[in-house]
């Protein structure tokens, strides 16, 4: 039996499961293609970038060349974030280091947002597709063992077949699962790394543009 035979031969529920299980592996693969992707040049736009603001004159030299490498913009809203203007508002309020401290952190959560995007989904497909497959494993183990109990006399081929059919639901849902983790754990060490390139940059960003301020 191939698996169009096996997918018609079910009912609603059977079919709800394994069409369940494509989506949730093929929303896994297009994160996990594209996070490559994304992970991958923004961490060579990252350190590009923070060669290139070290290696400058001023901010707005350094603004200026951190334009053109950081595609993803992950290190040019930090710089843009420490030209605070004068404000009335309790956003002015309490001295240039607090301020600092707060227009950073707000630009190094929207960065950390942008990397993160996509590992909800790969950790919920990791986590719950081997229960979705169980599921459909169960659900037609069940209707399996009604079908034979309605055929009179029970052999041992005739229930091993339908059991071992109804099985192919819980390997659909380890095949899905499977490539989720490890790319969450992967993809995830890879955002740990550019995250605490950020995490520095701001840092160190903050304790130049403070004692510049205090300098003058």
């Amino acid at each position: 039996m191939n698996l169009a035979q096996f997918f018609w031969q079910g009912d609603a529920l059977a079919r709800g499961v394994a069409l369940l299980l494509l989506a949730m592996s093929v929303g896994s693969w297009v994160v996990i293609l594209w996070k490559s992707w994304l992970l991958h040049r923004a961490s060579r736009d990252v350190a590009r970038c923070i060669a290139a603001f070290w290696q400058s004159t001023n901010v707005d030299d350094a603004a200026q060349k951190i334009q053109a490498f950081d595609r993803e913009a992950l290190v040019l809203p930090m710089v843009m974030a420490t030209n605070i203007e004068a404000s009335a508002t309790l956003a002015g309020a309490g001295g240039r280091p607090q301020q600092l401290t707060r227009v950073l952190r707000n630009a190094l959560h929207a960065a950390l947002a942008k990397l993160q995007h996509g590992q909800v989904l790969l950790a919920t497909v990791g986590a719950t597709a081997p229960f979705v497959g169980l599921l459909g494993t169960v659900w037609g183990i069940y209707h399996a063992l009604i079908g034979i109990a309605s055929a009179g006399q029970v052999t041992i081929d005739k229930i091993s077949g339908p059991v071992g059919e109804s099985l192919i639901m819980t390997a659909a849902g380890l095949a899905v699962a499977i490539p989720a983790v490890l790319a969450y754990n992967v993809l995830g060490r890879a955002v740990a790394r550019i995250e605490a390139d950020l995490e520095g940059f701001a840092r160190d960003l903050r304790e130049l543009m403070g004692n510049a301020t205090a300098q003058v």
